[in-house]
């Protein structure tokens, strides 16, 4: 039987990292030190936006409320109100600035709704361009990162500012 066997040596630091104990999400909400470690693009009162360590796209990041909650339903308005004026932020960054085509947002709600961190709800930004999809994705069912994760951090990093 062939094994095929996809080199992915950033992933790395996530098997051999330290493990975080309780919400991954709670510890980088409360880690405010730790932003450039943890890859943290924004924080204020209500929210914080944070790469997504392991992307559909290049660029793809979360905007998550500090509150700790699973149900979008319980959520403040004012947070809510709060996080989709910075995913309209999001969106213009990603366009305007890092030149993508176009954006999917989404929150998958619970574990049944597909969310991998199902115990603090989150909004997905990702960048999308034109013919981004191709074979390894769509029949392979694997994902191709195409540049260097911390180059793309940075640029948006850099960026955001002109977009907040």
């Amino acid at each position: 039987m062939m094994r095929d066997i996809l080199y992915a040596p950033w992933r790395d630091e996530y098997v051999a990292g330290k493990e975080v104990e309780g919400c991954v999400f709670c510890h980088i909400s409360q880690n405010a030190k730790e932003d450039e470690e943890l890859h943290v693009l924004y924080r204020d009162e209500h929210c914080f936006m944070v790469m997504n360590r392991y992307p559909y796209t290049p660029g793809h990041f979360m905007i998550i409320p500090h509150l700790h909650t699973d149900k979008l339903e319980e959520l403040p308005d004012e947070i809510w109100l709060h996080m989709s004026a910075l995913a309209q932020k999001g969106v213009r960054l990603l366009k305007d600035g890092f030149g993508a085509h176009g954006v999917n947002i989404g929150m998958n709600l619970g574990k049944a709704g597909g969310a991998g961190i199902a115990e603090h709800i989150h909004m997905h930004l990702l960048p999308r361009w034109e013919r981004d999809t191709n074979f390894i994705t769509a029949i392979a069912q694997n994902r191709v990162y195409s540049t260097d994760f911390e180059k793309i951090y940075k640029k948006l990093r850099d960026l955001l500012p002109k977009y907040l």
